[in-house]
């Protein structure tokens, strides 16, 4: 690779880098039993898409330290991606979305697996916890069996456990607040630590602890790494009820029907008045809503202004992390590549 940052080059090598560890993985699995397959197959599909921000994230951690491209690292950093399939299995699961990348998600197309039996829709959920809890496993595998240093690795470890316990503490927090009264706080809250960590800081932290980085530049990668999450987060909450279904790949039902506590729901409900209010319980929650019932609830968003501040917020949080960027004083190309990740991260259409 060249001094450059070429995006779509690194994209083509962590796909590589997972389509064969995942695959070797899936046929060790399905060999145990041939019933086993259809479960094989869907950990093949969780990793098979994705943007791989996290995995660029933590290779420029690396980077960013002085230290040369490897290939060894590029494996390192995929882990992150398997650490995000196993997020999107469970997150999907416990919202019961049923489309991520324009497919089926995993409970749902699991449930083929089991139509034979009674609660087979229950079974299917069981099968995916596991897949997600097996993709989580094989995070750690390929981060250990990197080819990078022992030494290196080590000094690493620790942050894994952060990771996890922050990104679990982030989707108990949603849970725990879901249906609740919005609150723009606990919902910025429920985002730095479902996703904003383990999105840019967390990957951005592990790839610089790697290369052995001081303790100043770990602080820079902090004030980079946090906002920047957190604006993808909001990026998120906005596609989710405004993007566009065949781009986003999503439902664009998922939060008025989970109910879920985004900043942008928060946002409207703080400055609704008493009638307004009514209007969002009425809609928010709803087991089906329909097209009708999205429209309404867009137009009321609109007209309490939630998205345009939702916007403020991505782009003061994204000034923030640029403005961090440049005090940190990094090599060129590392600078270089993180502004192009800043802005694909919070700029997108999905």
């Amino acid at each position: 690779m060249s001094e450059g940052w070429d995006a779509a080059g690194f994209k083509a090598r962590v796909d590589e880098v997972l389509r064969a560890f995942v695959s070797a993985e899936a046929d060790r699995f399905a060999d145990i039993d041939p019933h086993l397959a259809p479960v094989a197959g869907q950990l093949e599909s969780a990793v098979a898409q994705g943007k791989r921000l996290r995995a660029a994230f933590c290779y420029w951690g690396w980077r960013a330290a002085g230290q040369p491209d490897s290939d060894a690292m590029v494996r390192a950093a995929a882990s992150m991606e398997l650490v995000h399939a196993a997020a999107v299995v469970h997150d999907d699961l416990i919202d019961d979305s049923p489309l991520r990348h324009g497919r089926p998600t995993v409970h749902v197309a699991l449930q083929s697996a089991v139509a034979h039996r009674p609660g087979a829709a229950r079974a299917a959920r069981s099968l995916a916890m596991l897949v997600g809890d097996l993709l989580m496993s094989l995070a750690g595998q390929l981060f250990a069996t990197s080819g990078l240093p022992a030494a290196y690795l080590g000094r690493a470890r620790p942050l894994w456990g952060a990771l996890a316990r922050e990104l679990i503490a982030g989707e108990c927090l949603e849970i725990l607040h879901t249906a609740g009264t919005p609150d723009t706080v606990a919902s910025l809250k429920v985002i730095r630590y479902k996703t904003a960590k383990y999105t840019v800081e967390h990957p951005l932290l592990i790839g610089g602890t790697l290369a052995g980085a001081g303790e100043e530049l770990r602080t820079s990668y902090r004030a980079y790494g946090l906002p920047l999450g957190e604006a993808f987060q909001l990026r998120d909450d906005l596609l989710g009820l405004f993007g566009d279904e065949q781009v986003t790949g999503k439902a664009s039902a998922d939060d008025v029907r989970g109910h879920r506590p985004t900043a942008l729901l928060a946002e409207a409900w703080r400055t609704a008045d008493d009638a307004e209010r009514g209007q969002m319980r009425a809609l928010l929650g709803r087991p089906d809503p329909d097209g009708e019932c999205l429209r309404q609830v867009r137009e009321l968003m609109r007209r309490l202004k939630a998205p345009d501040r939702v916007e403020v917020m991505i782009s003061e949080r994204v000034d923030e992390a640029l403005a961090a960027l440049d005090a940190a004083r990094l090599p060129a190309p590392a600078t270089t590549a993180l502004r192009a990740l800043a802005c694909s991260a919070a700029h997108r259409q999905y």
